[in-house]
């Protein structure tokens, strides 16, 4: 009987506690709907309702280096736009993933700093370590590997692809179709990368994909330092950057990218008479994925998070299928029944189950790529 006074008596002196508006006794009542600023998910926001509600009344997003030829981001970027009244601004489309970061560095909360960002995943560790970024989980957070993804939710991997060989048929006789083939006398100053791999993932990840064509390993990418710097001694390689005007007016006849963009030059290209041929070397397969973050002094942070839940959303990942890149919610939307078989058919087979480096090894790379480049490839 004692005892149970002496609960009651408890019960009673929180209640008294509550009424006077003090959380000394039990836990406080449930916070309100977060600023979404500060919010880690839409369920912050007072649910994805609210978010839409907040991201309309900011009515803008700005965005960095999405080609409207990248993995689908024309298409992405006008279905989010109708969907939402949102507008869209992508400045410097072109840039590369480290140019990405230093824009967030550089920019703080001015009025032209990204809000959001989309990068090679070793650069989106880099942002973190950096205190850059804003942790958001989107509503699929738990479905994304693990591997794929920030522990605390300040970058998640969203689509990938293979490293590849793309090569103007009509100009380039035979195509090369493994990094063996690109030492071969007949491809001199033909063979280029999209930008170098001290700033642009793509170009990283052919020299990682070269490394292991040539005894390298995750764990040693000097392998493909010398070959790149035996393509260089041989003149083959070519410094120019291989974007896709570069592709579209001959300048770079061979490359070296992601195996959605040379699939898209192959499509946007066959009209204007090119014959733009597509290799995954199989004596150097390497898949790597892009990473989304929000900047953490987004101006529009409503619109930063919307667009994060709608890139990892059925149709968001379904429409990257339709840029021949590699949604990395693929699997599970197998199982689920949400995948667009039709989109997914226009992938390029590829066998073995893709293997992804360390955090560890990834920063032990880029060093190693980023004090060694310059010297591989001047002559």
């Amino acid at each position: 009987m004692t005892a149970l006074r002496a609960r009651a008596a408890g019960a009673i002196g929180c209640l008294a506690v509550v009424t006077l508006g003090l959380t000394a006794c039990g836990s406080p009542p449930p916070a309100g709907p977060q600023k979404p600023s500060v919010a880690t998910s839409a369920a912050e926001v007072g649910g994805m309702n609210a978010l839409i509600a907040a991201a309309r009344r900011e009515g803008a997003l700005r965005a960095i280096a999405l080609p409207r030829d990248w993995a689908n981001y024309g298409a992405l970027i006008n279905d989010f736009e109708k969907k939402y009244g949102i507008e869209v601004t992508v400045d410097s489309p072109d840039a590369h993933s480290e140019e990405e970061v230093d824009a967030l560095e550089k920019g703080g909360g001015r009025a032209t700093t990204p809000d959001v960002i989309d990068l090679g995943d070793t650069f989106a560790r880099m942002a973190e370590v950096k205190h850059l970024l804003a942790p958001y989980k989107v509503a699929v957070y738990d479905s994304i590997p693990d591997y794929q993804k920030s522990p605390h939710g300040h970058w998640y991997n969203n689509y990938g692809g293979y490293v590849s060989i793309g090569c103007d048929a009509n100009r380039v006789k035979p195509c090369p179709e493994t990094f063996a083939d690109l030492l071969k006398p007949g491809y001199k100053g033909k063979i280029a990368l999209e930008g170098s791999p001290t700033e642009a993932n793509s170009a990283f990840s052919s020299v990682y994909a070269a490394a292991l064509a040539n005894g390298g390993s995750f764990d040693d990418i000097q392998p493909g330092l010398d070959f790149f710097a035996e393509l260089s001694r041989r003149g083959n390689f070519d410094p120019v950057e291989s974007t896709s005007s570069a592709v579209a007016n001959g300048r770079t006849p061979v490359s070296i990218n992601w195996d959605f963009l040379n699939l898209g030059y192959a499509d946007r290209l066959r009209s204007k008479g090119m014959d733009w041929h597509v290799s995954i070397p199989l004596d150097g397969s390497f898949a790597q994925y892009y990473a989304q973050a929000i900047n953490k002094h987004a101006r529009h942070p409503a619109a930063a998070r919307l667009w994060e839940e709608y890139l990892f959303s059925v149709r968001g990942q379904n429409l990257r299928l339709y840029g021949y890149a590699r949604p990395v919610l693929m699997d599970v939307m197998k199982k689920d029944g949400t995948l667009d078989k039709a989109g997914a058919a226009r992938l390029p087979t590829v066998e073995g189950t893709p293997q992804f480096p360390t955090d560890d090894q990834l920063a032990k790379a880029q060093d190693t790529v980023d004090r060694g480049w310059a010297k591989a490839v001047s002559r």
